[in-house]
């Protein structure tokens, strides 16, 4: 098998191991200049012809990850399941959060 044959074999294997809609969570990312903060989360739109998986993060941002180069993993089920409760609960409250920190009245005058 040569040089080009094993690229293409990894592009498909990261296709199928990273299909759109999956949930990455960023450990770490070989990029000087702009890099994404190592704890985002994003969801994967596409993995191209390279193998370079591209996540829409939830920072807004969207620069790929480098299988190899850039280390980074797929939430678990209960990750998964513990995002959902938290959407969940913000759509019941309409969209409100309530932060405990700072539980003090406000007034307006």
């Amino acid at each position: 098998m040569n040089s080009f044959e094993r690229e293409r074999q990894k592009a498909k294997m990261y296709k199928e191991m990273y299909p759109a809609g999956t949930r990455i969570e960023l450990i770490s990312m070989d990029d000087p200049y702009s890099p994404v903060p190592p704890g985002t989360c994003g969801t994967v739109i596409a993995v191209d012809d390279m193998g370079t998986v591209h996540p829409k993060w939830d920072n807004g941002r969207t620069l790929g990850v480098v299988p190899g180069e850039d280390s980074f993993r797929k939430l678990t089920p209960a990750e998964l399941a513990e995002e959902q409760s938290e959407v969940d609960f913000i759509d019941q409250t309409g969209g409100e959060y309530m932060d405990d920190e700072d539980d003090s009245p406000v007034q307006s005058m």
